[in-house]
């Protein structure tokens, strides 16, 4: 398969020869010819299959790696991510209880409804005026007791079904790579505090005007679109947020 080079003219503003390897291998896993689990070809191999140097193919595969769209086995090669629930668990779930461990939180009640976009929904997740979603509503706990109340959207293109399933999982971006080939590789995310009205006050067992904190993310697929907006409401109680950085 022949690259652009940096030195074809007829194709300005070329990507570095490494970031258009990368192009194509995630093409690859975003159009299922790699699928979730898979063994990769090695680095000789793909470097003669697409005419580029080893170096070049590393540094496209490590990148990869970094952001969690491969993984590297010692001794076995490098494998598509899978995402599972014990992976995907603390990956996008950064609270911790006082004594610093991670919590695991438990679905307590959940919620899925089908419903025309509203324009809020339509402008976070880029969709045409008519098309349906997926609201989840749902209250996970820890140890037995109201810890966050997320409301979630998706575009219902992507999830069919999803709002008819009998049951909705506690890790749902596993679900979405397993049952519908959607793989969540990022979002953004952003955090505020709210007072709790009643309503708040109600989901999470708290007093009115308990101080929640507010996190609001919308999570892109592959090629950048968005699959997914979801504000969660925590009460934190004596558990904290943390990310680790670098």
């Amino acid at each position: 398969m022949a690259l652009a080079r940096q030195n074809d003219t007829a194709a300005p503003a070329l990507l570095p020869l490494y970031a258009q390897v990368k192009a194509l291998l995630v093409a690859r896993i975003q159009s299922g010819d790699w699928k979730p689990g898979q063994l990769i070809p090695n680095e000789f191999a793909l470097a003669r299959e697409l005419g580029v140097s080893q170096g070049t193919v590393r540094k496209a595969l490590g990148e990869m790696t970094t952001e969690q769209l491969l993984v590297r086995r010692q001794g076995r090669g490098t494998f598509v991510q899978r995402h599972t629930p014990e992976s995907m668990l603390f990956r996008f779930f950064n609270f911790h209880d006082a004594d610093g461990q991670p919590i695991a939180p438990e679905t307590l009640w959940v919620q899925a409804r089908k419903g025309v976009a509203k324009p809020a929904e339509r402008m976070r997740l880029a969709l045409e005026a008519g098309r349906e979603v997926v609201r989840i509503t749902r209250v996970r706990g820890h140890r037995g007791r109201p810890f966050d109340h997320e409301q979630i959207v998706v575009p219902q293109a992507l999830f069919p079904g999803l709002a008819d399933a009998s049951e909705i999982p506690n890790t749902l971006y596993d679900h979405f790579q397993q049952v519908y080939g959607v793989t969540a590789t990022g979002g953004e995310e952003r955090l505020d505090t709210i007072a709790a009205g009643s309503r708040e006050a109600g989901w999470l067992e708290v007093a009115v005007g308990t101080p929640l904190l507010r996190l609001d993310r919308t999570m892109f697929s592959f090629d950048e679109k968005p699959i997914e907006w979801r504000v969660s409401l925590c009460a934190l109680g004596g558990a904290h947020y943390m990310v680790r950085l670098g």
